[in-house]
Order: structure tokens, then sequence, then C-alpha cells
């Protein structure tokens, strides 16, 4: 992002007047625009093809399409748009169902201000962001998995999961370590194989929870 491109949010809830408070929120922020807002998920789909967002706040929980599907279809159709899910609820199903469809993110309702332009800013830069709720779903979680003492991971995937850790990017880490982003992609889907779970997220809070990194 460039010092005089703000990056592009849209609100996707089917609330008014929660949208109405995030508008608030984002206008306090010079470098956040707010391009658009949907209350639904196929509103959301036409809107992203229509002003082509940087980052979607997606609410979780709406009718018809819900906010993973939602997630699904837009990360399917634009894989260049980052969301960010954005609920009232804790239920490890909905983090898990949020990660898997995609989101980079997963916040809860009473975010402030300042933490929700944090998670979008590193929503933008491709860095995950999770509730501290979510994050402690996410290790109960793996707490509950038989214990896997050696999960057979390479050296170059214990690197490329340390940088995981730390927060950088396919790209981040692709210059890091001087490889290819597909490489470093490969790396990643190795690494959730062999740890068994399914999204960055929760390979961070399993390499957290089992000290796989230094």
């Amino acid at each position: 992002m460039s010092e005089t491109e703000p990056i592009r949010v849209i609100i996707v809830d089917d609330h008014a007047m929660l949208r109405r408070g995030l508008k608030f929120f984002l206008k306090g922020f010079d470098d956040l625009e707010l391009v658009g807002e949907a209350n639904s998920g196929p509103a959301a789909l036409d809107l992203c093809a229509e002003v082509q967002p940087d980052v979607v706040i997606m609410d979780m929980v709406m009718p018809g399409m819900d906010g993973a599907q939602a997630t699904q279809a837009i990360r399917e159709q634009f894989p260049q748009v980052q969301v960010i899910a954005l609920t009232s609820f804790q239920e490890e199903d909905l983090v898990q169902r949020a990660l898997q469809a995609g989101a980079i993110g997963y916040l809860l309702k009473n975010v402030n201000a300042d933490g929700l332009a944090h998670a979008i800013r590193e929503a933008y830069a491709g860095r995950s962001t999770l509730a501290p709720e979510a994050t402690e779903i996410l290790i109960q979680a793996t707490r509950q998995r038989a214990a896997q003492p050696d999960y057979g991971l390479t050296e170059r995937e214990q690197e490329v999961l340390a940088l995981l850790v730390e927060g950088l990017s396919n790209a981040e880490i692709s210059e890091r370590l001087v490889i290819t982003v597909a490489t470093v992609k490969f790396h990643v889907r190795g690494i959730l194989s062999k740890l068994g779970v399914s999204s960055r997220a929760e390979a961070i809070a399993l390499a957290w929870q089992e000290k796989l990194v230094p």
C-alpha cells in the first residue's frame, strides 16, 4: 500500500446498526476507506465484483448464505481479497468453519476501533489476527487430539512453521528464506497435512501448544 492509497474495506452484516457502528470506526483512520457494505452473502459477492476491495469484514451468522459460506465463495472467486470474520459468537465450530473457509482473522464484535484497524492492516499484509478467545478455542481443540510426539516435519518445514508463528506472509517467508512463493505454499500445505490441521491459524496455535518452534 502506498502512502496515498488507503486500504479498501467493505462491511458485510445483516444488521444495519452494526454496519453503522463499523462505518463510524473506520472514519477515524486515514489509511482505511469504506468502499461499500452488504447485508447478505450474495450481496457481498456482487459488491466484491463491483468495487474490488482489499479486505472484507464478514459477519458469520446471517440467514441464507452464512458468513463461512460467503467467505469461501469470496476467497475462491477473488483470491486477492482477505476476509476478517467478525462475530459475537465464540463456538469452536464457528471458529473452525471461518478459518477453514479462508478467513485470515477472527474477531469478536466487542473489539475496539484500534483493534479492528490493526486487524485490517494485518489482513492486508497477509497476516492473521485472532481474538484471544478464538486462540484459546484453537488451543483447547489441539489438546483434545491424540498425542503426536513426532509430526515428521522436515528441517525446511520447521523453518517455515517458525516464520508462520512470527506472523509472516507467504511473500515475506519467500524473501526471508530466498525461495519462491510457490515453494512456500508447497511447504505450508505439507505442514498443515502433517500437523493434521486445516488452516495457518490452527498450525500456529498447535505450534505454540506443542512447542514445535523455539
